[in-house]
């Protein structure tokens, strides 16, 4: 999650009816199972390249101004309050379809993004560690607790 692109939206504590009376459609958020705090993890993908950019969490209010707005919208757990994806350094996501999983528990947000995604600078917030490929000899850890930090080195 991009917490750098965070701003001072004034959300609501997850669950919360929104600060702007909009509500999620209760066709939605029927089909939701939050977490304890009233949260759903985002699963957020390129929509051309099928590429995991991000995790990240919304409450309701973030999953309406999503689908209202097309634009990729969040809930920060470390600052309480909602940040839009690229409100502060541009990297905006144009949200191109949101899918509910089949436990109602976790939520695909396909995406077109601009420029990164990771508030590291990577393209997606999975490209610093890689735990594992099948290109390796064995489980990480098996090589003397080698990992790899790209994908591109793994393949080198």
């Amino acid at each position: 999650m991009t917490e750098s692109d965070q701003t001072p939206h004034h959300g609501t504590p997850a669950g919360n009816t929104p600060a702007d009376g909009s509500t999620l459609p209760a066709s939605v958020a029927d089909l939701l199972k939050r977490n304890v705090d009233g949260l759903v993890p985002a699963v957020v993908q390129d929509a051309t390249s099928g590429q995991v950019l991000m995790m990240a969490w919304m409450n309701d209010e973030a999953l309406h101004l999503t689908l209202t707005t097309g634009r990729g919208t969040y809930w920060s757990r470390s600052r309480n309050k909602l940040w839009m994806k690229g409100e502060e350094s541009g990297h905006v996501q144009r949200v191109r379809t949101v899918r509910l999983d089949c436990d109602g528990d976790t939520l695909l947000v396909r995406v077109d993004q601009t420029g990164p995604a990771c508030h590291l600078g990577s393209t997606s917030c999975f490209d610093t560690h890689l735990l594992f490929t099948d290109e390796d000899s064995g489980r990480a850890g098996d090589s003397a607790g080698t990992t790899h930090e790209t994908a591109e080195e793994a393949a080198q």
